[in-house]
């Protein structure tokens, strides 16, 4: 058996790691400034361009927000116009660019199924918040979300206290329980509208719809939230950017 090859990870991303580690214990909370990059220097014994290189590789992570002459900043769900279309991948066929009124329909507690517990890193039969929500372009229906989220990170979640917030539900989430949405895995498949599908978005039995399974993650990789979504492509379209 060949030996084991010793791993070399350069300074920066050393210091990108314990800066993640800051975020993640709430040391900087969502759209507060970080410490400058001399102070970050000094707090780890590095040069400004190690910092800055790891500051660099937070933005391009979305983690943190650069502002010329202002700072770094923490990002956050609740600058709407910085995060209305990181998340959502449904847009309109004409083109224009309309972020989709949210109409929750229902809040429930339940109990993790073997794949909710699988995709979240919980047990079977763990506490769990379900939620079914539609979202809606001009009034139209597009999208049939099932929501899972972890009971232990959202206790306190209830319906009237979701329809009381004015925000996007990922500003909801951050704002009220500090569960930060970082990034997410998705997969994507055609089916066929269900009884329940077709009713909530208004189109025929068996019509054809795109299934969107996400896995959104906060800090360290952890499985927060579990969503599969119901679109109905008649005047929609999924879209992606790749780099």
């Amino acid at each position: 058996m060949p030996n084991a090859t010793p791993t070399f990870q350069p300074l920066y991303l050393q210091i990108k790691a314990l800066l993640e580690r800051s975020l993640a214990a709430g040391e900087w909370r969502p759209a507060e400034a970080i410490p400058s990059e001399a102070v970050l220097a000094l707090r780890f014994g590095v040069s400004q361009g190690t910092v800055r290189k790891a500051i660099d590789a937070l933005a391009g992570e979305n983690l943190v927000v650069r502002r010329q002459g202002k700072g770094t900043f923490v990002a956050t769900h609740t600058e709407e116009r910085s995060s209305l279309f990181r998340f959502l991948r449904i847009r309109r066929n004409d083109g224009r660019d309309e972020y989709p009124a949210s109409r929750l329909v229902d809040v429930r507690r339940g109990r993790a199924t073997v794949e909710a517990a699988r995709l979240l890193e919980l047990q079977a039969g763990d506490p769990v918040i379900l939620l079914r929500r539609i979202l809606e372009f001009a009034s139209e229906p597009a999208v049939l979300d099932d929501i899972t989220l972890p009971g232990a990170l959202f206790r306190g979640l209830t319906k009237a206290r979701a329809d009381a917030y004015h925000g996007s539900m990922y500003s909801f989430f951050e704002t009220q329980f500090g569960v930060r949405m970082l990034k997410a895995q998705e997969k994507l498949r055609a089916v066929a509208a269900d009884a329940a599908s077709a009713r909530f978005l208004k189109v025929r039995i068996g019509d054809p719809l795109l299934s969107v399974d996400r896995v959104t993650l906060t800090y360290g990789d952890r499985p927060v939230e579990w969503r599969r979504g119901l679109c109905t492509t008649r005047h929609f379209h999924y879209v992606n950017e790749l780099f």
